[in-house]
Parts: C-alpha cells; sequence; structure tokens
C-alpha cells in the first residue's frame, strides 16, 4: 500500500548566478521571498526553501501574491521556485534541458547539496520540503501531470504501481 511508499524532496543546485555577483543575486531573491538564516538547513514546511549559497543557508519563504494558490500546479514548490526565481532571477528557462541544473534525490540529503555547490566554486543550491500526496492527489484531480523533477520516490517506483492503488 502507499504507506510504505515515501516521498521526497527533489533538489536543485545551480552551477553559476547567471552573471550576478552574490549582493545582486540576493537582491534579486528578497524581490519575491522573505529570506532569513537558516540553522536547520532543509525547509520545515511547504512554501519555505532552503538555499545554500557561499557556505551558508539561508530560508526563503514565498510571500502572498508571487504563486496562485488555487492552482494544483503553480502552487506546488518546485513551480513556485521555478516561477519565481529559477526562471527570472538564474536564467533556467527550461530545467529539463538547461546544462547549468543538476536535480539531487532527498536520499542524498543536505550534505551532498553542499558538496556540489562547493565543487561548481559558486551557484547555489536549493533544498525542497517533499510534494505531499495530497498535492499529487490536487494534481491528478486537476487532470494535470507533475512537473519534471518535483518528486523523488523511495523504494523507487516500478511503472504502473500508481496506476494498480487505484483499484485495489
Amino acid at each position: 500500500g502507499h504507506d510504505q511508499l515515501r516521498i521526497l524532496d527533489y533538489n536543485r543546485v545551480v552551477k553559476d548566478l547567471h552573471g550576478r555577483d552574490q549582493a545582486s543575486f540576493l537582491a534579486k531573491v528578497r524581490e519575491r521571498f522573505d529570506v532569513a538564516p537558516n540553522p536547520g538547513r532543509a525547509p520545515a514546511g511547504p512554501l519555505q526553501f532552503g538555499m545554500h549559497l557561499d557556505g551558508r543557508w539561508s530560508l526563503l519563504r514565498a510571500r502572498p501574491g508571487t504563486y496562485d494558490p488555487k492552482d494544483a500546479i503553480r502552487s506546488l514548490d518546485v513551480s513556485i521556485l521555478q516561477d519565481n526565481l529559477l526562471a527570472p532571477v538564474l536564467g533556467i528557462a527550461d530545467p529539463r534541458t538547461d546544462k547549468r541544473i543538476e536535480f539531487v534525490g532527498g536520499i542524498r540529503g543536505m550534505d551532498e547539496l553542499e558538496r556540489r555547490t562547493a565543487a561548481n566554486r559558486g551557484g547555489v543550491a536549493f533544498a525542497l520540503y517533499p510534494t505531499s500526496l495530497d498535492q499529487l492527489m490536487a494534481v491528478a484531480d486537476a487532470g494535470q501531470i507533475m512537473p519534471p523533477k518535483s518528486t523523488w520516490f523511495e523504494p523507487k517506483l516500478r511503472s504502473g504501481l500508481l496506476v494498480r492503488t487505484y483499484d485495489e
């Protein structure tokens, strides 16, 4: 049953700041998010993001008005990050094809995000809160498809497993 299935976070590492220095990058981020120091690295709930920049973790909070809470897709954390930060600030229009972004499954943890940011000698990493089963169902109910790299399942799903759970 789906009680054993865990949905983990699916995090993002971007190799550079798209030609910005850190100060101007942070100024752009602050236009759409509240930014505070984050001792815990990973976000504690939805609409929050851990951001690893220059060896430090910050907590970003999505501001009301930067997303549509009634839209099952656009209100997902991955969409909020994509629409408000990755595309407009970092220039990543299509995360599926852009070579500047890497996706790190949540099973790898925060240390891996720190390691990759350091290996890139700059850039930035974002830790996301896992998508909930309710959010998945809302997207399915709306007849829509989840954005790319939005859910990391553990254990890994064989294709068709989710389809079969409906007729149990």
